[in-house]
């Protein structure tokens, strides 16, 4: 049987999603807790890779198990074992042949950038920007990657065989001295939205401009690019199934 869980967390202290080797990560927290559980060694498949820091307001993971298990013991179960750093907010029952991962029709990343007074209680949640955007000029830039392109110049990850994806929206919300940004694709390379928003950045502060955006895209070239934007003001925020 296969069953699917909704999660949370608060990726500060942790070194992305996917296990690695002598690092703490939230795939392997996860797996020791729910094995212990289940008393079998059990492995999950996330529906997505993050990066060290960043944070998710919705992430989904599937496994299988041959029992059919109480979902409510099991869901109290891991939230009781799992750090406070992790909250499982649901769990499903699904069919065998769902996969949390391939299975996925888009995603939704979020960043948080403070352009107020430096903040260090949400130095971890928040880009600490702490000046002033101009959101026109970022929203006419964004015009400028929305629909299909090959964002191999958006990733340092030179081993992909297919670096074309498509971004369906990029909305911007203010509230006071918070900006949100919204980012919408139906897939995401590697530091890809990190990439954009330093992009919008550097656009914000003069070192690149709107005109370049199309340069940048036709090269395929990550060197083009200025800053990477720091991984503590990401969330992947949203995850939609077929």
């Amino acid at each position: 049987m296969r069953y699917l869980v909704n999660i949370s967390y608060d990726g500060t202290n942790f070194y992305g999603f996917q296990v690695q080797n002598d690092k703490r990560t939230i795939e392997e927290e996860i797996e020791e807790k729910l094995s212990k559980i289940l008393n079998k060694k059990t492995k999950i498949i996330g529906c997505s890779r993050t990066d060290k820091g960043v944070h998710a307001n919705d992430f989904y993971f599937h496994f299988d198990s041959e029992k059919d298990l109480d979902i409510n013991k099991i869901k109290k179960s891991l939230n009781d074992l799992t750090s406070d750093e992790i909250y499982i907010k649901g769990i499903e029952k699904i069919n065998e042949e769902f996969h949390a991962r391939y299975n996925v029709k888009n995603k939704e990343y979020l960043y948080i950038i403070n352009t107020g007074d430096y903040e260090p209680t949400k130095r971890n949640i928040e880009l600490q920007y702490n000046k002033p955007i101009n959101i026109d000029l970022l929203k006419e830039a964004s015009t400028h990657l929305l629909g299909k392109h090959n964002f191999k110049s958006f990733t340092s990850d030179n081993e992909k065989e297919n670096y074309i994806r498509t971004i369906n929206y990029i909305n911007f919300e203010i509230d006071n001295n918070i900006i949100k940004i919204y980012i919408n694709a139906d897939g995401f390379l590697k530091y890809m939205v990190r990439n954009i928003i330093g992009l919008f950045l550097d656009i914000n502060e003069g070192k690149k401009n709107i005109e370049d955006i199309k340069n940048i895209l036709e090269s395929q070239n990550r060197e083009m690019l200025g800053i990477k934007a720091s991984s503590n003001g990401l969330y992947l925020n949203k995850v939609n199934y077929i």
